[in-house]
């Protein structure tokens, strides 16, 4: 069961990650689609998710449970902060039965105003493989934009893909999703 709530959005809430979530989480990152966007190229067992959680914000990262109706439909995260330049990672997973819905989308927006508003950062940053568009999108709704390009960076599903780089600054933030 997710713990309290941080944040609220539209559409998820944002809660704590407790010990009982790691069967979700680890069902949720050895899922083919939900790995196929991310870096992760090994089997992840709960007890593996375990360990994780109890190292949680121990580097002064942040990472949530997104949960709609109080049932964990993702997990969105902000990775240890590099505090001299003031720029944090945003990533995010989210179960394939909850795509389309709004809630990636939400949950990134919340905590980009987290980090802006309480954290102070000063940007965030984001990386999209190129053979996923949809989380492309999610970035340019929140107000990402594309700064750059690694080229064939990333090996995902037998090829090597490019890796693309969003940046949101906090001058930028409009303090939500757009609806384009």
């Amino acid at each position: 069961m997710p713990g309290p709530v941080f944040r609220s959005g539209e559409a998820v809430e944002l809660r704590t990650v407790e010990d009982e979530d790691a069967g979700f989480l680890a069902e949720l990152v050895n899922d083919p689609q939900v790995r196929a966007g991310t870096a992760m190229a090994t089997p992840v067992s709960e007890a593996d998710e375990r360990e994780w959680i109890d190292a949680v914000g121990d580097d002064g990262g942040v990472h949530l449970l997104a949960c709609v109706d109080g049932d964990p439909v993702g997990i969105v995260g902000l990775n240890a902060p590099n505090e001299t330049w003031g720029v944090a990672e945003l990533g995010y997973q989210f179960a394939p039965d909850a795509w389309g819905n709004g809630y990636a989308t939400d949950a990134a927006s919340e905590l980009c105003a987290h980090a802006f508003a309480e954290r102070r950062l000063h940007k965030v940053s984001a990386k999209v493989y190129e053979t996923n568009p949809a989380s492309a999108r999610v970035l340019e709704k929140v107000g990402f934009v594309e700064e750059g390009r690694h080229r064939r960076e990333a090996f995902v599903d037998g090829e090597h893909v490019d890796v693309r780089r969003f940046g949101l600054l906090a001058d930028e933030w409009s303090g939500g999703a757009s609806d384009d």
